[in-house]
């Protein structure tokens, strides 16, 4: 949820299972593959990494091919680390971030940033809120100072609480309550999970975010916001020595607090049975559905295989969904995501309907299509043509100074492996059809789908007048 510049394209407040949003879901959990061919035009990102004694991580890799810097602060609090009861508070403080610190005024990181041509912004995800500058190089020192003056002198008080949950407020009615669909994907997550703390979405809900107190949000900042939880990411055109300085001079005095930083380490249980959730909501002017699966974490090599088992069955219109299900007029949307998380993922197939069609053919033909690609391996052509989609975002991705520091990312929280950034290079070209088939039968046969059900609120008053469903 960027806190700017909503994804207006998703009708949802979790991007990954929009079918316009999942490729950047895609770009950002597997920036770190490509093939063997495609590396050596696609070196390694050189790193530098060490630890400064109040456990803040930090890596930093040159890049002199623009006079730029991206600067980006990961921290490892996500929705995941919500407390019970006050889901929303990552999401929160990500915009709380951006508000008066001991040395700067509301707004002031806009002004660093905007002022002198770059941009800045913040995203809350599952597993992490990255926080991220891109500004000319010879303002480096001045965007560090800023970045450490958030992470160890951030103002959390009554006044900057109530403005940014009133915003979260807001964003949870753009997001979840205006779009005909965000109830239908606010809906996926704590329809499919029963445990783990991944059911909440991340987006926070009305009632918690009203029950919140100031104490509350000053509890959660000292737990999570803190140097030994967090990661600083430098990628462009800087020198490294005088790098190394400004960091030492601006984040090793920030102490670090004596208490531990609470672990989720709660386990999703396995699915019993399959189950049916039917969700209802106003002004739906198509019915939709979605089939769920548990799926591993994005750290487990079957990560790779359920990567090409999405793009061959939703990505582009030559993909299996599509030609299924959108281009013979069953359905005007159909995807399927992967979607990987630090702790456990989700497989989802999913199918807003065409008009005079139910969901019950949509349903039938995704079942359909998940079993063709368990009971045969797909073609060379597939496997050729996946392995190229996501080459490509990656390449896009990875040509700019941020690209390479999101990757750097995302390897280290969500792949627990830094080094994964540039070792992933061959894990990709390595799957062959029968790892996507193998998977699939693990992922898919063997386990339980939930199946989520999306229609207008007067088909359930219809159901509850014939005795129906309550």
């Amino acid at each position: 949820m960027n806190r700017r510049c909503p994804l207006v394209t998703a009708p949802g407040p979790h991007p990954a299972y929009h079918p316009r949003m999942r490729q950047i879901r895609l770009i950002l959990i597997l920036l770190v593959v490509a093939t063997t061919a495609a590396a050596a035009a696609f070196p390694p990102i050189n790193y530098k990494h060490r630890v400064l004694p109040n456990g803040l991580e930090v890596f930093s890799a040159q890049d002199r091919s623009t006079p730029t810097v991206a600067i980006h602060v990961w921290y490892r609090v996500g929705s995941k680390n919500d407390p019970e009861g006050r889901s929303g508070f990552a999401h929160l403080f990500e915009h709380i971030m951006f508000k008066a610190t001991r040395h700067m005024k509301a707004e002031m990181m806009d002004r660093l940033t905007e002022d002198v041509g770059g941009w800045n912004n913040a995203s809350t995800y599952d597993d992490m809120t990255p926080y991220f500058e891109v500004v000319p190089s010879n303002y480096l020192e001045t965007l560090l100072w800023a970045e450490a003056d958030r992470m160890g002198g951030l103002t959390v008080d009554e006044a900057n609480f109530k403005s940014e949950r009133d915003v979260v407020k807001e964003e949870y009615r753009f997001r979840v309550l205006a779009p005909p669909y965000g109830r239908f994907f606010n809906a996926i997550e704590p329809s499919s999970l029963v445990k783990h703390p991944y059911r909440r979405p991340g987006i926070g809900s009305m009632e918690d975010l009203d029950a919140a107190t100031l104490d509350d949000v000053r509890a959660f900042h000292a737990t999570f916001y803190r140097p030994d939880n967090a990661a600083l990411i430098v990628v462009g055109d800087f020198d490294q020595q005088q790098f190394d300085a400004w960091v030492d001079k601006y984040f090793a005095p920030i102490p670090k607090p004596s208490t531990p930083i609470p672990v989720v380490d709660v386990q999703e249980p396995a699915r019993t049975a399959e189950k049916r959730v039917p969700v209802y909501a106003p002004n739906v002017p198509l019915p939709a559905v979605a089939l769920t699966y548990l799926a591993p974490a994005a750290s487990s090599p079957d990560s790779y295989p359920l990567a090409i088992a999405e793009a061959v069955l939703s990505q582009g219109e030559s993909s299996r969904l599509y030609e299924r299900l959108v281009r013979s007029g069953i359905a005007q949307e159909a995807f399927a995501n992967a979607d990987l998380r630090a702790d456990l993922g989700l497989f989802a197939a999913a199918a807003i309907m065409a008009s005079g069609h139910d969901v019950g053919e949509a349903e039938k033909i995704i079942r359909e299509e998940l079993q063709k690609i368990q009971d045969a391996p797909i073609s060379a052509a597939e496997l050729e043509k996946a392995k190229n989609q996501i080459i490509t975002s990656a390449l896009r991705e990875r040509e700019t100074s941020n690209g390479k520091a999101f990757a750097i990312g995302e390897a280290l929280v969500v792949h627990k492996d830094a080094s994964i950034v540039n070792t992933g290079l061959a894990r990709l070209q390595a799957v062959t059809a029968a790892d996507v088939q193998n998977v699939m039968k693990k992922t898919i046969g063997g386990g339980k789908a939930v199946v989520i059900t999306y229609m207008d609120e007067s088909k359930r008053d219809a159901k509850k007048s014939e005795g129906g469903a309550k």
